[in-house]
């Protein structure tokens, strides 16, 4: 591969069944309520000159800023020249706009859209997306911030571009936010004074914009312990005055930057606040509240990591593939002692194409998993939003997928980055070719936003407990419904039995682990992590299966787009053979398990 040619390929075509043949959101949500006017058409407009955008203009920065990493001096972050010009292209493009709402100056798309959108921009270069978190803490701060905080911040941030940060995490507390130690001492009015370190905070420190906004979660003086002790604040690195001005520097310092495996475009920085000067900011909403309003923005970047962990696959996939039809290599097998048969291209040997469809088939149902779950947030915004009470059942729906999107897909994306590589043989280990980077670029994505077992807990001790698992069961009865029902006719019997089955090892494996907690909760701690990734694993063939049935029926109406459609159903036949039993498997392995690894002495490990 040409170090000039773009390593990016985008999946529009998978974008546009998701879209608007599966999830018809140009009849359930373009155009909508509080959705601008955009319909179909646009849509399709939009998408495709984002993706031309992420191609030509994004994807350029990808292995130069992997070489020329960002570097520190004095405080100051410089970033390199073709990153900066791609995070220029993303605003210029007004990606930044497209689901921001109307009175905000945006589009209003839905979300379904905007996260569509948001796939292309990560699978160009996931460096560059996490610049463009000012427009989520713009709508944070429009959502939950006084009428004072909104005209002080929102308009600069829009319109001049800057860069939004959140901050949580502290060097001896790590994922325990609760043990956070960062003082907050209040000043008079909404003014505080914020001192501590905090430290993986990405982007908080860079030269691609005039200002950067934190929202910083600190403890004020005489809160309590744990996180319902902590409030947020808006901390911006240059201090902005109520008409909106820019005043002097903040007391908010970078004093150190990570150096990392992957994602080096990406700054993560130590961030100091108020040492030897005051680090002043907002307290959000005049109203201490930090960690739910934190997890405004948590569950939007556990949302946004899902997506680039399924980004980075479906490029890995589609590079792995261009490589497997043009590397000719071997005869074929059934012409192996033959020495004068032709060589072949190694898409034809059975071996690869089994790696091809593993990456293709979990690519493609990763997809479906994220965009399912886009269009629920699009129907909880028609509702009127999050925490809406119309929109109550629509939301615990979205709360409890969020941990299969970011957890599932961050974790198998990366297995399957290893099979991507496998496909190119020698090759994927050179960096000639985007994979190996692909490889060390994803890895983060277990482990912030909350590692994965961080996400199994999430789900079965927060969004399964917090109802008595009503909202699991009702995801599990449209399972349910699909596997008993004719969808896709007889050629989908033997896929609707397969999903059928996975739904009864499924509740066997959930019914084993409540059993089992009875005992201890320990017993979550050794089994969450494949509950999760097993009740992922369902939902994805439930939506697969959905997919065949409508690909069965469109290629009948459009036999011009034939062999996509005969790949979506072959993508839905593999994973209900290939996948679904293992299911079985783990239901098998959550019932027989014990406690005996806590009775191991520590110093036996």
């Amino acid at each position: 591969m040409s170090s000039s040619t773009p390593h990016y390929k985008p999946n529009l075509r998978d974008l546009y069944f998701n879209l608007f043949e599966f999830l018809d959101i140009g009849r359930t949500s373009l155009g909508k309520g509080t959705f601008g006017d955009l319909d179909e058409t646009a849509a399709r407009q939009t998408l495709e000159t984002f993706a031309q955008v992420a191609v030509n203009e994004i994807a350029p920065s990808f292995s130069e800023s992997d070489h020329h990493p960002p570097v520190l001096k004095d405080g100051e972050v410089t970033l390199p020249p073709l990153l900066k010009r791609s995070i220029t292209a993303f605003y210029d493009s007004g990606m930044n706009l497209l689901d921001l709402p109307a009175h905000m100056g945006g589009l209003g798309a839905p979300p379904s859209l905007g996260w569509a959108a948001f796939e292309l921009l990560a699978g160009a270069n996931p460096a560059t997306a996490f610049y463009s978190l000012g427009t989520l803490v713009s709508r944070v701060i429009d959502m939950l911030g006084t009428e004072s905080q909104k005209r002080r911040y929102l308009p600069a941030i829009t319109e001049r571009r800057w860069i939004g940060t959140m901050v949580l995490t502290e060097p001896d507390a790590g994922s325990d936010v609760g043990a956070a130690r960062t003082r907050a001492r209040h000043v008079g009015g909404d003014v505080w004074e914020i001192e501590g370190v905090k430290r993986f905070i990405t982007s908080g420190e860079h030269d691609a914009s005039e200002n950067i906004i934190n929202m910083v979660l600190a403890r004020p003086e005489g809160a309590g312990p744990g996180t319902k002790g902590l409030s947020l604040f808006i901390v911006p690195k240059f201090w902005v005055e109520e008409d909106g001005r820019l005043g002097e520097r903040n007391g908010v310092v970078c004093t150190n930057l990570e150096k990392k495996m992957g994602i080096k475009g990406s700054v993560t920085c130590e961030m100091t606040f108020g040492d030897g000067k005051p680090a002043r900011g907002l307290l959000l909403g005049e109203v201490h509240e930090g960690i739910r309003q934190m997890f405004h923005i948590i569950e939007q970047a556990r949302m946004a990591v899902g997506i680039k962990s399924m980004a980075t696959l479906s490029t890995a996939y589609l590079n792995a593939l261009a490589f497997t039809r043009e590397r000719v290599q071997g005869s074929d097998l059934l012409a192996a002692r033959d020495k004068s048969a032709p060589r072949v291209a190694i898409q034809r040997h059975p071996d690869v194409r089994r790696m091809l469809m593993a990456q293709k088939a979990h690519a493609e149902g990763m997809r479906a998993l994220v965009l399912f779950t886009a269009s629920i947030q699009d129907q909880v915004a028609l509702k009127g939003g999050h925490r809406a009470t119309e929109a109550a059942e629509l939301d615990a729906v979205n709360d409890l997928l969020l941990p299969l999107v970011k957890g599932y897909n961050s974790e198998k994306a990366y297995e399957l980055l290893s099979v991507s590589l496998q496909c190119l043989g020698g090759s994927g280990y050179l960096a000639d070719y985007p994979i190996e980077q692909y490889i060390r670029d994803q890895k983060i994505d277990s482990l912030y936003e909350g590692t994965t077992h961080i996400q199994a807990l999430d789900l079965l001790l927060r969004k399964v407990a917090r109802d008595g698992g009503a909202t699991l069961q009702g995801l599990l009865g449209r399972v349910r419904e699909t596997a008993n029902s004719e969808v896709g006719g007889k050629e989908l019997e033997t896929e609707r039995a397969a999903l059928g089955q996975a739904l009864t090892e499924v509740e066997t494996m959930l019914g084993a682990l409540m059993g089992k907690l009875g005992e201890s909760l320990y017993h979550v701690g050794f089994q969450g992590n494949r509950v999760l990734m097993s009740v992922a694993e369902l939902i994805i063939g439930w939506l697969l299966v959905q997919h065949a049935a409508v690909a069965l029926e469109r290629s009948r109406v459009n036999p011009g787009d034939k062999a996509f459609y005969v790949g979506k159903l072959a993508s839905a036949r593999w994973f209900c053979r290939e996948v679904l039993p293992g299911l079985g498997h783990a239901a098998r392995m959550v019932e027989r398990s014990t406690l005996d690894l806590m009775e191991v002495p520590e110093e036996s490990f």
